[in-house]
């Protein structure tokens, strides 16, 4: 990554508001902040049912100050694209759709239309700020939910028993033209791969690591150091797919165990030994697994056109 100076990229930015709802500690604020600083006032936000629907704040009162169109669960690519064909039509090209989704949304009931929009590779950028539950209904189980973790409908007795859907690679498989992965613990980071997604056309997608105090139970002093450590352990390793091919890290990763940063969450405090060291084992296979598709040459090089 280039080096940047920070400040150059997060002055004082009105397009989201004081005032939000956000439970002490939520990452998301700052995630939208950093999005919609880099995206600028020409920005329509698609927002489907999650926390983020509270956060902004209830109607006709909004913390962003940009439009918002609050979306049936299951429809905010389809409602993306909708915007996006009639800002075509007027001939505003330039203005951008973004979706901004929780992992609910995203990995679970939105993936429908997630993955039709990206079929199409619709012109919009999706973001799901992935806190791994349905946090704003209960703290209930969805498939973004790491192995052994306790939520409400997976307590510490009968806890979550399938790893996280691989939502990178899910999207990657679509073919479009940009995917990553990112998070507000590492802001130079996010911005460069928001500023990147805008430049380009099609399908965008960002999978934005955003802990929830309340759910990870951990302080809410803790949620960016805890996202820092996933990136160093690679529980979230930093990443970016260009045309579903071209894989390749964005940062360096320690690799440090990932111990330390399941003890500190209380969602993780019922782990004995063995269940660590099986969490462990598939962040190493995982990790394995990245490096051979970042090592890996595209099977079409860009530019080169492919006979029908």
């Amino acid at each position: 990554m280039s080096q940047l100076r920070i400040d150059e990229f997060i002055p004082e930015n009105r397009l989201l508001a004081s005032g939000h709802l956000a439970c002490p500690g939520c990452a998301a604020p700052l995630a939208m902040k950093l999005t919609l600083n880099v995206l600028g006032s020409d920005t329509i936000v698609v927002m489907p049912a999650c926390c983020y629907t509270i956060i902004a704040g209830p109607w006709p009162q909004s913390s962003l100050q940009v439009p918002v169109f609050h979306t049936a669960f299951a429809t905010g690519p389809a409602v993306a694209s909708g915007i996006r064909a009639a800002l075509d039509v007027q001939g505003k090209h330039d203005t951008t759709v973004l979706v901004w989704v929780g992992d609910g949304g995203t990995f679970d009931i939105g993936i429908q239309s997630l993955s039709g929009a990206a079929e199409r590779n619709e012109n919009i950028l999706y973001v799901c700020y992935d806190n791994e539950a349905y946090m704003n209904t209960g703290i209930q189980r969805s498939s973004a939910t790491p192995w052994g973790a306790w939520t409400t409908t997976t307590p510490a007795q009968y806890p979550e028993s399938s790893n996280k859907k691989d939502i990178l690679a899910i999207m990657a498989a679509h073919n479009i033209p940009y995917a990553a992965t990112a998070t507000p613990a590492y802001p130079v980071d996010f911005v460069e791969k928001v500023t990147k997604a805008k430049a380009m056309r099609g399908t965008r997608f960002i999978h934005v690591l955003s802990p929830c105090p309340p759910g990870w139970k951990c302080g809410d002093d803790e949620g960016l150091e805890l996202a820092r450590m996933a990136v160093q352990n690679r529980v979230f390793p930093m990443l970016e797919v260009e045309d579903g091919q071209r894989w390749r890290f964005t940062m360096d990763h320690a690799g440090d165990l990932v111990e330390p940063y399941l003890r500190r969450q209380g969602r993780f405090r019922h782990l004995r030994a063995a269940q660590v060291a099986h969490i462990q084992a598939e962040v190493t296979a995982h990790w394995e697994l990245l490096l051979r598709r970042v090592q890996a040459e595209p099977l079409v090089p860009a530019g080169v056109a492919v006979a029908d």
